[in-house]
């Protein structure tokens, strides 16, 4: 399977799906395809709302692409590479339109950012998720107000620092997926049916609810330089280097 990500309007929704061969991690141009999708179906009229998923039955996501990471040498790809992230979040953000996930399966790090920067996520019960960022020698610093907003900073601290697998059911708990399903099948009916009533309500209304929503999330603007550059320098380092390489190993060893 070749990176893609791919966009198509169904009755109001536009349903935009990202995949890669490496269980939906996201090299560089995923990202920034993935924002210029976001914010060119938010701006047209006839969207109401927008579906971000992922290709396949399995992972729903593992974050940033450690291919592209062992290859980064230099502070400026570095923070071109961190800084991808922050635009498909700022996208989610002010797209303007509801932005709906969907999460089939385990995710990780950046993955996290992508079901916290949904405005409403559907998950099913084998979606454990973890902020890994750790185990790579730096930290979940770009995702970190969206998730925060979510779940709040302690509990943001302690998922950043054991780097553990939370459950779908404490996910649900802490606000990040709104709905869990038994199956990919029964989550996929009850997102049909939801995004079947969203596509019927007021436009306007929507808007406005997304409006809201979102207050008090302008300084995430601010902060972004900065938290880029904290990964982004980090990553340099040969410690780090050599964690991604072993973690790839084990990987490839399973």
């Amino acid at each position: 399977m070749s990176d893609f990500v791919t966009s198509e309007i169904k009755n109001t929704i536009a349903e935009i799906t990202f995949g890669t061969a490496k269980s939906n991690a996201l090299p560089g141009a995923i990202l920034e395809k993935l924002a210029q999708t976001i914010l060119e179906e938010g701006a047209k009229p006839e969207v109401k709302a927008i579906l971000v998923k992922s290709e396949g039955e399995k992972a729903f996501c593992a974050g940033a692409s450690f291919d592209e990471l062992l290859a980064i040498e230099e502070l400026e790809a570095s923070t071109q590479f961190f800084g991808g992230f922050a635009k498909v979040l700022n996208a989610m953000r002010n797209c303007g339109k509801i932005v709906v996930v969907r999460v089939q399966g385990k995710t990780t790090g950046g993955g996290v950012g992508l079901a916290c920067g949904a405005d409403y996520c559907f998950a099913t019960k084998d979606s454990a998720l973890a902020l890994t960022e750790i185990n790579l020698g730096i930290g979940p610093f770009v995702i970190g107000p969206y998730v925060e907003r979510k779940i709040g900073k302690s509990q943001f601290s302690a998922m950043a620092i054991d780097a553990d697998f939370r459950s779908a059911v404490w996910a649900e708990q802490h606000n990040i997926y709104h709905s869990v399903s038994e199956s990919i099948e029964e989550m996929d009916a009850q997102l049909e049916k939801f995004l079947n009533t969203l596509s019927s309500r007021s436009e306007e209304a929507l808007a406005l609810i997304k409006k809201v929503s979102w207050e008090g999330t302008d300084h995430f603007n601010e902060l972004m330089p900065a938290r880029i550059h904290m990964s982004a320098s980090l990553i340099l380092e040969d410690s780090a280097k050599k964690n991604i390489q072993a973690i790839k190993e084990r990987l490839r060893a399973k």
